[in-house]
């Protein structure tokens, strides 16, 4: 009974829809903060002003096979439309419109984007590279997005969807484009995922449409049993991080002597705030204790998932660490995608919370301005009341 009870949580339910939402919000708020940070750097980061020119690029992804879209052509304009659809694309996926497409377009503009100039990221940007990869593969619009709210206003299949219909079509040309430049593109797994998506969403219309029985049923459990073994996933390269991070610091000296947070603090790139870095780096027992509790913390982390209790305190002790470390390194759009990557981990209570308070908060305002608009009265343009004779 409880193999059964399983399997059918597994393949009739979208576990952990909360979670995936804040992960889908959670790495597209990071990218598109970075993107608008860096608008104006965005030449030498990543377009023809870089350092990292266009034929080193190009010798280089011949030789890994990374995929970006922007070896298809060296012109300024196909960058700046690149960069534009990365920024749009991330918008849209922040507010849950059309996720599976949004989706796979975020995809392609970080993978186009990272992949260009590999050498000017960190290691958030390797988070961020992967999750971008596994969102696409979720159903993370089940929950706080645009499309939550349409499938609660009309029924899914109730309509003929042409918005969606014409936006199919049109994101059709993309996986048409990497085919003919598949030498250019990098890694032909991507393509390949590219055109799976690409037919699946079709298939997925058709059946909602045309055979809304079984077969809908039968696609809900697909969909279902993709979406559950990408958390899955995603859960376990979070541990994976943690463990390889907390490992690899205790088999180094300066984790063990302080020294690898002392060092940061005195240069001036890590010290956005030099008088709080200086007097950081003065007291020697609170760096020992920084140090040392970042790395009982990191290794200690997978294995606290067998108590929530215990991996609650820890959880909510490495998002303060992260928001630390933006704060003090300045680092922002590397502890925003670390916070985000431990969310996956938030209590589902946690986050019911959280939005009860965020209607309880909208309602509040809600109704202050309707109150304030009957104060007000009508407006000098209203029509007058009518009567029987005029």
């Amino acid at each position: 009974m409880r193999l059964a009870r399983a399997v059918q949580r597994v393949t009739g339910t979208v576990l952990g829809p909360y979670q995936s939402a804040v992960v889908r919000i959670g790495f597209s708020a990071t990218w598109l903060l970075f993107l608008l940070r860096e608008f104006p750097h965005r030449h030498e980061l990543y377009g023809p002003d870089g350092p990292w020119g266009w034929d080193m690029a190009r010798q280089l992804i011949a030789d890994n096979h990374s995929f970006t879209v922007l070896m298809w052509s060296d012109s300024a304009l196909w960058f700046e439309a690149v960069y534009a659809l990365a920024v749009v694309s991330s918008a849209l996926l922040l507010v849950g419109w059309r996720t599976r497409a949004t989706s796979a377009l975020f995809m392609v503009g970080v993978l186009s984007l990272q992949n260009r100039s590999v050498f000017m990221g960190d290691g958030g940007d390797n988070v961020l590279h992967l999750m971008a990869i596994y969102l696409v593969l979720t159903r993370c619009g089940h929950v706080w997005s645009l499309d939550a709210r349409r499938r609660a206003r009309r029924p899914e299949g109730g309509g003929s969807d042409p918005v969606g219909v014409a936006l199919w079509a049109v994101l059709g040309l993309g996986p048409v484009a990497a085919t003919l430049f598949q030498d250019k593109s990098g890694e032909p797994w991507i393509v390949v995922l590219l055109w799976l998506l690409w037919l699946a969403q079709g298939a997925w219309w058709l059946v909602c449409r045309f055979a809304p029985g079984q077969p809908r049923i039968l696609l809900d459990v697909l969909a279902n049993l993709l979406h559950n073994a990408t958390l899955a996933v995603i859960m376990a390269e979070v541990c994976l991080i943690y463990a390889t991070a907390g490992w690899y610091k205790i088999q180094g000296s300066r984790w063990q002597d302080g020294t690898a947070l002392y060092y940061p603090l005195n240069l001036d790139y890590f010290s956005p705030w030099p008088a709080v870095s200086d007097l950081l780096a003065g007291a020697s027992v609170v760096v020992m204790l920084i140090t040392y509790g970042t790395v009982i913390v990191q290794v200690a982390f997978p294995f606290t998932l067998f108590n929530r209790r215990v991996k609650n305190v820890l959880l909510a002790v490495m998002i303060m660490e992260h928001a630390g470390i933006a704060v003090l390194l300045g680092l922002p759009a590397f502890s925003l995608a670390m916070i985000t990557a431990d969310a996956v981990f938030l209590p589902t209570v946690f986050l019911l919370w959280l939005e009860g308070r965020a209607r309880h908060v909208g309602g509040r305002l809600r109704s202050r301005r309707t109150v304030e608009r009957e104060e007000r009265g009508p407006g000098p343009d209203a029509p007058a009341p009518r009567t029987l004779v005029g």
